[in-house]
């Protein structure tokens, strides 16, 4: 078994850093078609991928912004999709 060279050991090392850097760079750009989304599509597509839907009325404007920064980390939402499913369950 050959043994690792200190040069294609750091040629690993650089490269996956490269691969990390850029999934997390393409990470924080929102697509087009995401961007088009309304509250109300962001709403229906990603909360019932886990569990049914709440009523917009199940809770209050501060309840919600509350469930949604909770929800935004579950769900691996943007801050732009959390603000518009957000908006959109608060304006009964």
């Amino acid at each position: 078994m050959q043994t690792l060279t200190k040069r294609s050991i750091l040629g690993m090392l650089i490269t996956g850093i490269a691969i990390l850097l850029f999934i997390s760079i393409s990470g924080c750009f929102t697509s087009k078609e995401v961007a088009a989304k309304s509250g109300a599509q962001l709403w229906a597509e990603n909360c019932s991928r886990c569990h049914n839907t709440p009523s917009p009325d199940a809770f209050s404007a501060e309840q919600w912004k509350t469930v949604g920064m909770h929800m935004q980390t579950r769900a691996q939402l943007t801050d732009a999709e959390r603000d518009k499913i957000v908006a959109f369950l608060s304006n009964k």
